[in-house]
């Protein structure tokens, strides 16, 4: 049987918009823990920021995190995305092609309603590897 997005995407997403600085944030990606947040206005998807864009194109470039945006930092169009009823092979296939670990899942004309990871997709898949293992661990700080 074929596995659909939505049944493995992370519905629960985090959400702020292009302006919002970078330390707040990066304070929201710690108390939901999670390693990204989708950036949008109303219901259009402006972009992603994952903590690597954090510290690869903010903190190592010497951008001050309380005066930077998260609009300034993070990865914007085109985005690769997800429909929820495309299939978990291809997410598999869009991030191998593009080197990505998440994918914004979006419907009726790009709002959007979810993330996909490469932890949620080792879950479902092999649910005995040490990627899942990692993926369902309760995190530690």
């Amino acid at each position: 049987m074929t596995t659909r997005v939505r049944d493995v995407m992370s519905a629960h997403t985090t959400s702020v918009e292009p302006m919002t600085s970078v330390t707040q944030a990066a304070r929201l990606m710690r108390e939901q823990n999670v390693g990204d947040v989708l950036v949008s206005y109303d219901c259009d998807l402006f972009g992603v920021l994952t903590d690597r864009d954090i510290v690869l194109r903010g903190v190592a470039e010497g951008h001050d995190p309380e005066a930077t945006t998260v609009g300034s930092l993070c990865t914007r169009p085109p985005l690769v995305t997800l429909d929820p009823d495309d299939t978990t092979d291809h997410a598999v296939e869009l991030m191998r092609e593009h080197a990505v670990r998440r994918l914004p899942v979006v419907e009726h004309g790009g709002c959007p309603v979810g993330v996909v990871s490469l932890g949620d997709l080792a879950a479902e898949e092999d649910p005995h590897s040490a990627l899942a293992d990692i993926s369902r661990a309760t995190p530690t700080h």
